[in-house]
């Protein structure tokens, strides 16, 4: 009778969760499909997801023609790439510090960590590109990247895995001699590889696909970044040609979800093990 029950609520779960993967993947599945159409495949009465005709080929070709394609995704490598280092390089010393040091200013530190929380990028983009600006930074890598260097939610993420970490394991390396800093850098670092890919998802998802800020201050391709080359894909003569915006759209895409499919088992494990799960 429990065979049977837990039979029974496993296939029901196994359902639900397949009919949940289907509603998140059928955009992507329509984006792929409409990649490989031609105008008169698209604009049909009839929604088909396969091609009459495949033109995957000229789409491609269009999409690279029309934008530099190379230099948007370099763009996005290089913005994402630094972001995360300098968050990761911000964030893990001042969640040790919070979780595993004793000092006065801990729990006023935690209630500014959860007030940072909610203050939007949008509450301080004009002083931000006040300040850009006077500073003739506007168009480059660093208005791009120094807004983003320090995220509160990465401290918040890593305070939540490094409480979980034994007090033994740190005090057996102070009696070894290491300073709070060798700590930090061949104890903490090492035990935070789950954590640090499951931050290292929400980052380069969260900034890769940012329109916001790259629109406010990037005006020249040269720095523009994937979601910013697309609107210069719009407007570069593209017209309604929508099998090429979705090739374009697609090889944008593609990156983050390799780096997911290659990542997952570390993003599940550290988002287990940091507490954040919903």
């Amino acid at each position: 009778m429990m065979t049977s029950a837990f039979s029974l609520g496993r296939i029901i779960r196994l359902t639900l969760l397949s009919l949940g993967a289907i509603v998140f993947l059928s955009p992507y599945a329509f984006m792929i499909s409409t990649a490989g159409k031609a105008q008169s495949d698209i604009f049909t009465s009839s929604l088909s997801l396969i091609p009459a005709h495949l033109t995957y080929v000229e789409n491609f070709a269009k999409a690279l023609s029309r934008v530099p394609m190379a230099r948007l995704l370099w763009n996005g490598v290089v913005v994402c790439g630094l972001i995360f280092f300098f968050q990761v390089l911000v964030a893990i010393p001042c969640a040790y510090a919070m979780a595993k040091l004793r000092f006065g200013a801990a729990r006023a530190m935690m209630v500014l960590v959860m007030l940072g929380l909610l203050v939007p990028i949008h509450a301080t983009a004009l002083p931000l590109y006040v300040a850009f600006d006077r500073a003739s930074l506007l168009n480059s890598y660093a208005a791009l990247v120094a807004p983003f260097t320090i995220s509160v939610f990465a401290i918040f993420m890593f305070l939540q895995f490094f409480r979980a970490m034994p007090d033994d394991l740190i005090h057996a390396a102070r009696l070894d001699g290491m300073s709070e800093i060798g700590i930090v850098a061949r104890v903490i670092v090492p035990n935070a590889w789950p954590a640090v890919t499951a931050f290292a998802i929400f980052s380069v998802v969260a900034h890769w696909n940012d329109l916001y800020w790259p629109l406010i201050v990037i005006s020249k391709q040269d720095y523009a970044t994937p979601p910013l080359g697309l609107m210069y894909f719009r407007a570069a003569e593209a017209g309604d040609d929508y099998g090429a915006l979705m090739a374009a759209t697609l090889m944008i895409t593609l990156p983050l979800v390799a780096a997911f499919l290659l990542a997952q088992k570390r993003f599940v494990e550290g988002i287990t093990m940091t507490g954040l799960k919903g």
